[in-house]
């Protein structure tokens, strides 16, 4: 890990001398890898323009925390090394992964980094992230609020942590919600992504890992490309960072040469994905959190490989995978592509949140509670989803 100079302020032990504005609580956002950092990027600003509050980041150990340090100098985000944060004291911690939270002083708000909590540690394991081992050290629980997507997941931390669902909060889906907001900006993000009017865009998008498309269907982004009239589609494709930064980015384009050089647009680990989503007409892909968001919003979805065994039944992945049409290489990639079902996007959906378009002001209403702040100001809803001023690679408008 990069080090960083401590900082003198806005923290520290003589902070106060040097400090320009007199903020009264200091926040730090732990921010592990790539997707817990843009999914804690979505919930900061609950607080982040309070004049009364101190923002910092840290980038927390993590085996895929490549492309850490350039989302948060592109954020603008003031950085803090990860021994000095855990050796001060603040007043509030966000993060969205586990890892090392238990060094850090404050009360933690602890956040999914997906879509829900859908994955088990193994086959017939429990649910990933409302687990014991991952939620108490020492006989503690680790967070002062666990923040859940669904009241469904109340019932799996009873079952798994029981003393962890007194911390629970069941707030929604911030993701989702931002999604929805931002759905009067299709036309500008279609724009953003080079698709020109009468085409149709393809978003072959996958997560990392076992089971993902990356891994078991690579030559599919080839074929995409290939079969389909550019006359009539544009390809573009999200791969999950993990797969970016654990095998190198070099090494991705390499892999993804031939269908990059016949136009199709690539999304860079440190954009965000949403827009190609929500600018989409189909979306090729696997297990992965994409899949459901691109679903629930109402997006075409064809899914890659045989139902994940390492899925919660009860998760909108494990709906998605049962009930949406399935990639079969023996078909035309164009004869596969179908209308959205709207009763398959309103069920993944209602699995996904169970507190729609409120997330933002739930989730504010708690933060300051534990700043022990009053709310000042009226609540606004969730901020669309800024139309990308970065060119896509492979951006084509012929």
């Amino acid at each position: 890990m990069e080090e960083i100079e401590w900082a003198s302020v806005p923290v520290g032990i003589d902070a106060g001398r040097w400090r320009t504005v007199r903020t009264r609580c200091t926040v730090l956002v732990v921010v592990h890898t790539v997707v817990s950092g843009q999914r804690l990027l979505d919930v900061v600003g609950l607080v982040e323009a309070d004049p009364r509050v101190q923002v910092v980041y840290t980038r927390a150990p993590d085996v895929f925390g490549g492309g850490v340090d350039r989302l948060l100098a592109e954020a603008g985000a003031f950085r803090i090394p990860w021994a000095q944060a855990v050796r001060e004291r603040f007043d509030l911690v966000l993060a969205a992964a586990g890892g090392g939270v238990e060094r850090v002083h404050g009360p933690l708000v602890l956040l999914p980094h997906g879509a829900a909590y859908g994955k088990r540690t193994g086959a017939g394991g429990p649910v990933y992230g409302l687990d014991a081992a991952r939620l108490v050290r020492d006989g503690r629980v680790l967070p002062s609020v666990l923040v859940l997507s669904h009241e469904r997941q109340r019932e799996v931390l009873r079952d798994q942590c029981p003393q962890a669902v007194d911390v629970a909060l069941v707030a929604g889906d911030p993701c989702y919600d931002r999604m929805i907001a931002s759905s009067g900006l299709r036309a500008r993000y279609r724009a953003a992504l080079g698709v020109r009017r009468g085409r149709e865009l393809v978003v072959v998008a996958s997560t990392w890992g076992a089971s993902s498309l990356v891994r078991e269907q690579l030559p599919l982004y080839a074929r995409v490309t290939q079969e389909l009239d550019p006359r009539r589609y544009q390809v573009a494709a999200t791969v999950h960072p993990a797969v970016w930064f654990g095998h190198g980015q070099r090494q991705l384009r390499s892999w993804l040469s031939r269908p990059l050089a016949r136009g199709m647009v690539l999304v860079e680990p440190q954009q965000d994905w949403r827009p190609a989503v929500i600018a989409a007409d189909h979306v090729i892909t696997d297990h992965g959190s994409t899949g459901v968001y691109a679903a629930a919003i109402g997006r075409s979805v064809l899914i890659t490989g045989g139902p994940a065994d390492g899925l919660d039944p009860d998760s909108p992945q494990a709906l998605l995978a049962g009930a949406a049409p399935r990639w079969e290489p023996c078909r035309p990639v164009g004869q596969q592509f179908r209308q959205a079902d709207p009763d398959l996007a309103a069920a993944v959906a209602a699995r996904l949140t169970s507190r729609p378009s409120a997330t933002h002001r739930v989730l504010r209403e708690r933060l300051y509670e534990l700043l022990d702040l009053p709310v000042e100001g009226r609540h606004r809803g969730p901020e669309p989803i800024p139309v990308p001023d970065q060119a896509f690679e492979g951006r084509n408008f012929a």
